[in-house]
């Protein structure tokens, strides 16, 4: 199969206008594009009919065949399937490295919790926190303003009560304008998370720090640079959600029980894992599935592997109310999984 070519959409390409009930497409030239192999690939591009300024890749094997302006005025894009999937292995084996990066990430931001007052490191530290343990979407300042849609660095104080045993509750507007409602117990950030929230200077917005005598804003770029700092690496919020998601779906499909040793009832338990990840992730089931959980995971799964012993090791030895999504065996688990470490104790084969 000829290779991939990288093209750049600011060069000549085909473009589309409104014909009857649907389009006709047009050469750099301006002549009506005939061709019934060049009209089948467009139209098994999917290019929304909303879009405007639609520009079209003429090689069959652009790396980008697609992009245009959506009805929000933001510029999307459509890759050749080969390059997704290319992108998207890239990005589960970055997923490794971040894991691979957890315990000592965790230490740091453990240490940095235990900073004075509402410092900058502190702060940090406990949005990071928050990010490892919650699903959260780092959020966007002009998405926010765009849409008043939220994320953990845009979240509003008015978005927060603080409960009993640790619980903070978060009830917000998300993405796509759907309202969610996120609880997690935890007693290395919900005393900070408490203050930041009775706090009486320093704005609206629940993330903030005190230097010098003012109050700073925490925005998405200051948490990405936060992990760049501790890690000395460039990972960023959304590994942990990818993480989590791939953590969350290899357990799911290790506590399926008898439905396992049948084709079809892999089947189901996989659909199930699934949309537990889904809702976890306030995504559609489509979306958990192409954009974070790791793929090996569910192939590891088909092919008789999962991490059913991890699992009951951290039921031995977790805490009352301690997840097992980070608990280290089952965490260990996953990378073994991934990494096809068949012989792995924390690892059980079903069928």
């Amino acid at each position: 199969m000829p290779r991939l070519r990288r093209v750049d959409c600011s060069t000549p390409g085909l473009s589309r206008r409104r014909s009857g009930r649907g389009f006709a497409y047009y050469d750099a030239a301006g002549r009506r594009v005939s061709d019934a192999e060049t009209r089948a690939r467009i139209a098994g591009l999917g290019i929304p009919p909303a879009w405007r300024e639609v520009w079209i890749c003429p090689h069959p094997r652009g790396h980008l065949q697609a992009t245009g302006v959506d009805a929000a005025g933001r510029k999307q894009y459509l890759y050749h399937p080969d390059w997704r999937t290319r992108r998207d292995q890239e990005k589960f084996d970055e997923m490794v490295r971040f894991a691979d990066a957890l315990p000592s990430l965790r230490e740091r931001v453990a240490a940095d919790l235990g900073g004075p007052g509402l410092s900058r490191e502190v702060v940090l530290a406990c949005a990071v926190r928050l990010l490892d343990i919650g699903f959260f979407r780092i959020g966007s300042e002009d998405y926010a303003a765009r849409n008043e849609s939220y994320g953990l660095a845009t979240m509003l104080k008015r978005h927060v009560t603080i409960g009993e045993g640790h619980l903070i509750e978060f009830d917000y507007v998300a993405k796509h304008g759907k309202r969610r409602v996120q609880a997690v117990a935890d007693p290395m950030v919900s005393d900070i998370v408490g203050r930041l929230r009775r706090r009486r200077s320093g704005g609206d917005e629940l993330l903030a720090f005190k230097e010098s005598g003012s109050w700073y804003d925490v925005r998405s770029e200051d948490i990405n640079a936060y992990l760049k700092e501790i890690t000395g690496d460039d990972f960023s919020a959304k590994d942990f959600r990818t993480w989590s998601a791939t953590v969350l779906a290899a357990i799911a499909l290790g506590v399926s029980g008898e439905v396992a040793h049948s084709e079809t009832g892999r089947k189901r338990a996989v659909n199930r894992a699934i949309q537990e990840v889904a809702h976890y992730l306030g995504n559609t089931p489509a979306v958990a599935r192409a954009s974070y959980i790791d793929p090996r995971v569910i192939d590891a799964y088909h092919g008789g592997l999962t991490l059913l012993p991890a699992l009951q090791q951290a039921s031995r030895e977790g805490q009352p109310g301690e997840l097992a999504i980070h608990h280290p065996a089952v965490e260990q688990g996953v990378l073994d999984l991934i990494r096809e470490r068949a012989a792995s104790p924390a690892l059980a084969r079903v069928a």
